[in-house]
């Protein structure tokens, strides 16, 4: 998951989440409705108002309703926190953002309330202004029942849904990265791809026992690799910097830009860039240098390949460059640490 574009449909287990969405909507009396970057919905809309299901079937307001849940979703996303605001008919929403390391991936839209008390909404932003005064009265008639059946709340009481709200997204975001993380990590970890294979190797076992035995292969194996984070020859264990580190260490004759690893994330190159630092203690360029100098070393102690053949393996365009950068990290040349190490 962790190499694919980021969705909200692979980090929300859909089903179960619009059941918890409904419960929530019962238990807050706000309509929630959860949607994707794009704006789209990816959930039915729970516990929607009549008022609000009436404006949304008018072909005519319908727009002025799409136009306020994606304004509401871009502040929310530009201030990185719930945004409360007011729609074109001055009806409390919450625009509350799903943010991966500076990637947007959808929102969780609620609201459909009036306030207690109406003064309490002057600091509040109406979110679309704009409207045709004419359409709006020839309607008001039809609506202003349904608008008297909406639900009131005090603004101290919206604050405290939308903070509650932002803390379970984050948590279930968090839940679910670590999750993703370590289920990749098991099938990556674990060396035997069959039971029939097993069962040669280990004859008078059966094939539970064989199974019970991967399993445990595989919780030792996680520990290993949870508890490894100093160990250079492991991959990085931030799910986020993950993809960077897989493709490095799998194209180690491969030249590497900071942003296309920045791409590889689906992170901004300055996010990645202090991100990167954080996790290994220094710069891209600095780590990737003596990362690839590491790999030199072993190839100089373990083989007779010439200093230009691994120069070329390594990814440098020029021997005379490489042989510099060794003597940088190393205080001597290619042919003498081999030389010096061979004995």
């Amino acid at each position: 998951m962790l190499r694919e574009h980021l969705s909200i449909q692979k980090i929300f287990d859909l089903k179960k989440w619009e059941q918890l969405q409904d419960s929530l909507a019962s238990v807050t009396k706000l309509a929630i409705l959860t949607v994707d970057y794009r704006g789209n919905p990816v959930t039915s809309h729970s516990q929607c108002q009549s008022f609000c299901k009436k404006v949304r079937q008018d072909e005519n307001l319908l727009p002025y309703c799409q136009k306020c849940d994606s304004r509401g979703g871009l502040e929310a996303v530009r201030s990185n926190k719930p945004y409360i605001y007011l729609c074109h008919y001055d009806i409390v929403d919450i625009a509350v953002p799903i943010i991966i390391d500076d990637k947007y991936i959808g929102a969780v839209m609620a609201g459909q309330v009036r306030l207690a008390d109406p003064s309490s909404a002057l600091h509040l932003e109406q979110i679309l202004t704009s409207k045709n005064e004419k359409l709006y009265s020839s309607k008001w008639e039809e609506l202003k029942d349904y608008y008297a059946d909406l639900p009131t709340m005090t603004y101290q009481e919206i604050q405290m849904i939308s903070n509650m709200l932002s803390l379970l997204c984050n948590y279930i975001v968090e839940e679910a990265m670590n999750k993703n993380l370590l289920a990749e990590m098991f099938e990556k970890a674990s060396a035997i791809k069959s039971t029939p294979q097993l069962s040669e190797i280990l004859p008078g076992y059966s094939l539970k026992h064989i199974e019970s035995l991967k399993k445990e292969m595989n919780n030792i194996l996680a520990d290993a690799y949870l508890n490894s984070s100093g160990d250079e020859d492991i991959l990085c264990g931030n799910p986020v910097l993950k993809p960077a580190f897989e493709y490095i260490y799998e194209h180690k004759g491969e030249n590497f830009s900071l942003k296309a690893m920045a791409d590889l994330c689906h992170i901004s190159p300055s996010y990645f860039s202090r991100l990167f630092a954080k996790e290994t203690g220094e710069n891209f360029s600095s780590y990737l240098s003596r990362l690839k100098m590491k790999w030199a070393k072993q190839l100089l102690e373990a083989t007779d390949i010439p200093v230009s053949q691994i120069s070329s393996e390594l990814g440098f365009n020029e021997p005379g460059y490489f042989i510099k950068i060794f003597k940088k990290y190393e205080g001597t040349t290619p042919a003498v640490y081999r030389k010096y190490y061979k004995g």
